[in-house]
């Protein structure tokens, strides 16, 4: 394996710039979706590189279950710094685990307990919460129904509710609310919770995607942003409504799902629709820092799956040698 089964836990460094410049440079839909890829990619990679020394290290521990020919010293020869490596990889493993579950826990929960706090409303696809203190808006996400749900494109319409408090609807005025339910729905029809998702168990794998996962959630905000813009035509009314909402939103952390309410930089977003829209189809040129940018991660994510690859295979190879028939 050699260094190559450490590289994928520092490579994602290599996504940063475009971190950075994807919201600013890209449609915030194209940079969703590429932030999105680069964080999972790179997530599987070095947690697939950590197991492998965490094998290494556990065939190292007296009483270990595994075949006794992995502890051999052609076995740990394939690792450099054997010893340290693999030991610490035990530990490290767990723990990405762990948060892996939790945050999925958690993420179950929230949304059970969404449903379940609507239960008693009608069945309606906005429920409004008699909350007269607490201004807060959100898009529950639900199951996919096909019957009945289809789109005239033929897609299917997501399940899911929008959820807002009655406070907030009284600071909006009839045109900021068509705004705030637009935004809303493109949450749903985007599925953009399944983004946010999978860029928070990355950062939870590898906390050096924890940029990717800011920025995500970011550009998924701005993707409904414009969303909202194209269906009530007029971006400075979406730009009032997000303003009115970060105003009147609870100083307590709110659901953990999409919405108008997000905390965020919300002046950066209320700026953006402030100027003209973004070009849907961006193709930035290779001698820009966007154009750099985008190169480094992608030439960091190929070597990151090409490392993994490589230290896996070598691994079975070397394991299979070792192992008695």
């Amino acid at each position: 394996m050699g260094l190559f089964v450490f590289l994928p836990l520092v490579l994602p460094l290599t996504a940063w710039p475009v971190a950075r410049l994807a919201a600013q440079h890209l449609h915030p839909r194209t940079a969703t979706r590429l932030l999105t890829a680069l964080a999972a990619v790179m997530a599987l990679c070095s947690t697939l590189c950590l197991a492998l020394l965490m094998v290494v290290g556990t065939a190292q521990l007296p009483g270990n279950p595994l075949p006794d020919g992995w502890s051999d010293p052609e076995v740990r020869a394939a690792l450099p710094y054997d010893e340290v490596a693999g030991r610490a990889a035990i530990p490290a493993l767990t723990i990405v685990c762990a948060a892996l579950a939790r945050t999925l826990w958690r993420h179950a929960t929230v949304r059970r307990r969404g449903w379940r706090a609507l239960a008693g409303l009608p069945g309606t696809s906005v429920a409004v919460l008699p909350d007269a203190t607490e201004a807060y808006a959100y898009a529950l996400p639900g199951k996919e129904r096909r019957a009945g749900g289809r789109s005239s494109r033929g897609r299917s319409a997501p399940h899911g509710r929008v959820v807002v408090s009655r406070a907030l609807l009284d600071r909006l005025q009839p045109a900021e609310r068509r705004a705030l339910f637009a935004h809303e729905r493109a949450h749903l029809a985007a599925r953009h919770h399944r983004f946010l998702l999978v860029t928070q168990l990355a950062a939870r794998a590898n906390p050096f995607l924890r940029p990717l996962r800011t920025a995500t959630a970011y550009t998924a905000e701005r993707w409904a942003d414009e969303e909202a813009a194209a269906v009530v035509r007029d971006r400075r009314v979406v730009a009032r409504a997000i303003g009115k909402a970060a105003l009147a939103r609870p100083r307590t952390p709110g659901p953990a799902f999409a919405g108008l309410a997000a905390a965020g930089p919300v002046p950066r977003r209320v700026a953006a629709l402030l100027g003209p829209a973004p070009a849907a189809r961006t193709r930035p040129s290779l001698f820009t820092a966007m154009g750099l940018a985008l190169w480094g991660a992608a030439c960091g994510t190929v070597v990151s799956a090409m490392s993994s690859a490589n230290a896996a295979v070598t691994m079975v190879l070397v394991l299979r040698a070792a192992t008695p028939l």
